[in-house]
């Protein structure tokens, strides 16, 4: 199997080949739109539109682009690359994983992860979060409607079932969700955990220093902006929704990766879930503490699957940061080489999917 040049550095392709009927596709991207009226009370602009990237397995000979972030020549982070609008590798119907990003992230960022699995056969539907990612304008709702985050997943699938070119290549009947940090709790809301808002305003009033509790640093929102703000005529309506069902119908598998704000789930909606569930996190996390999160659901989530990187922190699960951004970037201070989560991380996602969905 062809591996990424940043990955290669890390693993050989026998690593990834051993965890799954290796392809060895180029990878496809395309972009579309969805409709999600919950996203208007979160965009900027107030349109009720969702940003939507597909990658996918692509035809032999597509030529492929970079996805690296930042200038030419000189980018912040390594991505990858796929094939812009190239056709599909064959007539075949493929499994299908949505994929959401974490707080301030995107798609892109996440692509070291996504495109692997394109090129290794699978579908992979993600979104760019209203108010949420670090290429629009962040806003208090983008950053305080978590429950909101599966919705935005459901209209890119409807989206992509619509295309004409994406939909006759989906099979829904093997289904599979994955998400990094505020991705990862979406994930498992997807797959049936409920929200509970107040349950997270108590955890965070007795333990105001949780990493999940303190603003974050892509757009810092404290503890009492969000309850202000969730008061307000504007956003209450959409508070009371907090608690209901937000999952996705046809989910047969969520991964979640380092999964964070998992103390705002109710304990019972995570003992009840029947839904096959694999997380991976570091446990050198402070922004995501494996013990109040990942750790957390994986004790409450029947049969669920943990794997606990030794001293990988929150920010590795990024794509890998180029030597600029590590002399610049305090997220880019790991202390295990980034190549090295990731293999780990998508050999755990392609044996977890292979298993729960069946090989591509």
């Amino acid at each position: 199997m062809r591996l990424p040049m940043f990955l290669a550095a890390a693993a050989t392709a026998l690593s990834l080949a051993q965890a799954a009927a290796a392809e060895d596709n180029p990878v496809g991207e395309r972009h579309l739109v969805a409709a999600n009226p919950t996203a208007a009370l979160r965009n900027d602009d107030h349109k009720p539109q969702v940003k939507v990237t597909i990658w996918y397995p692509a035809a032999g000979g597509s030529e492929e682009k970079s996805l690296d972030i930042g200038p030419a020549g000189q980018p912040m982070f390594f991505v990858g690359a796929a094939a812009p609008d190239a056709s599909f590798a064959d007539e075949r119907r493929r499994p299908v994983i949505l994929f959401a990003h974490g707080y301030g992230g995107s798609a892109r960022m996440m692509g070291w992860f996504t495109t692997v699995l394109a090129q290794q056969g699978y579908v992979v539907i993600a979104v760019d979060n209203p108010g949420n990612n670090n290429f629009d304008k962040p806003t208090l709702p983008g950053a305080v409607l978590l429950w909101d985050l599966p919705g935005d997943l459901e209209a890119a699938l409807e989206a992509a079932k619509a295309d004409p070119v994406i939909g006759q290549h989906l099979d829904l009947r093997r289904l599979g969700v994955a998400g990094f940090a505020t991705g990862g709790l979406t994930a498992l809301e997807a797959a049936g955990a409920r929200f509970d808002l107040e349950r997270l305003r108590a955890f965070c009033s007795a333990h105001p220093d949780d990493g999940i509790c303190r603003p974050q640093p892509e757009f810092p929102v404290t503890q009492a902006q969000a309850a202000e703000a969730l008061a307000t005529p504007q956003l209450a309506p959409e508070a009371a929704r907090a608690g209901e069902d937000h999952s996705i119908r046809g989910v047969k598998a969520a991964f979640a990766m380092a999964p964070a704000f998992v103390q705002a789930l109710d304990p019972a909606s995570l003992t009840a879930m029947t839904t096959p569930v694999s997380i991976v996190l570091g446990d050198a996390d402070p922004v995501a503490a494996p013990h109040t999160n990942g750790g957390a659901a994986a004790r409450a989530i029947p049969r669920a699957q943990l794997k606990a990187l030794p001293g990988v922190g929150h920010y590795d699960f990024l794509s890998t940061c180029s030597p600029q951004a590590r002399a610049r970037l305090a997220i880019c201070q790991s202390e295990v080489p980034q190549g090295q989560t990731h293999v780990a991380t998508l050999q755990t996602a392609l044996v977890f999917f292979g298993r729960t969905l069946g090989q591509p």
